[in-house]
């Protein structure tokens, strides 16, 4: 059952990822389901190629109305009902199924879907809206394919029975989700974005959880041109991936992209085009047969370099920098205190991950 659940869970992952353009008449078929769902007749659809565009454009024919400006979206009134009618239809199938068989779904279907979807899908709808409401999220949650897949695999691999009626609405949502990019519900005309053309990504979790990432290029890309940048899952600047630089990193503000930055260039290469100062260099005791290595950064900043514990999945040990204060010379009571720890403590470790 666990392996079949794995399965299901990789089919949805990669309809969830898929490049392929969107089924236009299914997934016009399905919205408009939705809608008579709440008591709506089926509206006007407008595709854009991208969700910058759904966001930044007004539909043809639609009258402007303040309520449903795109900066006000959190106070429309649809997606609220939409994700009303997605819970009530997630409570009627929980009632048909044992709690225990629903956990270990959730945990081998759901939970790492999720995952995924934050790591990958989301990131862009992040950066596409640049700022992330509450109500927003909770709107692009309910287009989530990971609910979908969950009550899927209970049905294909668990063997849950649910009423005609329940599966009538499941397979809406199912054909919504496997069939268009996501879509944005207004009174009288939804809009509806085309998946991405391409999308890179890396697996990082112990469920098959992927992440965005590319070294070479845009990590997820859309028609019209319209991309995002990531670097193991962290969003980041196209510099840090196409042309990253000591003085760009130098430049700027935020800590996570200049670690990136950093790892884009290779941690060796950085410290010498950099000119860091080696303040001191010790075996490490939590990893043996590695160094640690203690640079000076800024005034009142080094960072020790250390190689991680773990291997990769591509069977490497990663290298890797972390800040600490400049009062250090030790690098071993510097290591220790990235872990809360003393220098003695820190030593008597056998082994850190």
């Amino acid at each position: 059952m666990q392996r079949e659940a794995a399965e299901i869970r990789e089919e949805w992952l990669g309809r969830a990822l898929s490049t392929l353009p969107a089924d236009r008449t299914a997934a016009e078929a399905a919205i408009s389901g939705l809608y008579r769902l709440i008591g709506l007749d089926p509206p006007r659809f407008h595709w854009v190629s991208s969700p910058v565009a759904a966001l930044t454009t007004v539909p043809p024919g639609v009258p402007p109305r303040p309520a449903e400006a795109v900066e006000r979206m959190p106070e429309w009134s649809l997606p609220p009902r939409f994700s009303s009618s997605m819970r009530r239809l997630c409570l009627d199938l929980d009632a048909r199924i044992h709690p225990s068989v629903s956990g270990l779904f959730r945990q081998e279907v759901r939970d790492p879907l999720t995952r995924s979807s934050d790591s990958s899908l989301r990131m862009a709808l992040r950066a596409a809206h640049d700022v992330e409401h509450h109500a927003t999220s909770a709107w692009y949650q309910t287009q989530c394919v990971s609910w979908v897949a969950h009550y899927d695999a209970l049905r294909r691999a668990a063997g849950a029975v649910f009423t005609s009626e329940q599966i009538r609405r499941l397979d809406l949502w199912a054909a919504a989700a496997r069939s268009c990019g996501w879509w944005w519900p207004r009174q009288a005309v939804c809009v509806i974005s085309e998946r991405p053309v391409a999308v890179h990504t890396e697996v990082w979790g112990d469920d098959g959880e992927v992440r965005l990432h590319s070294a070479d290029g845009p990590a997820i890309r859309y028609a019209d041109g319209w991309d995002v940048y990531a670097w193991h899952g962290t969003r980041v600047p196209s510099w840090v991936v196409t042309d990253p630089s000591v003085n760009r990193i130098a430049r700027e503000a935020n800590v996570e992209v200049r670690r990136c930055a950093i790892e884009r260039i290779g941690w060796g290469s950085y410290i010498d085009r950099a000119g860091l100062r080696l303040v001191a260099s010790a075996p490490d005791p939590g990893n043996p047969g590695s160094e640690l290595r203690l640079y000076d950064v800024r005034r009142q900043t080094r960072v020790l370099l250390a190689i991680n514990g773990s291997v990769e999945r591509d069977g490497h040990r990663r290298q890797y920098g972390l800040t600490v204060p400049g009062s250090f010379n030790d690098p071993i009571a510097a290591a220790g205190w990235t872990y809360g720890l003393s220098a003695e403590q820190y030593s008597l470790l056998v082994h850190r991950t």
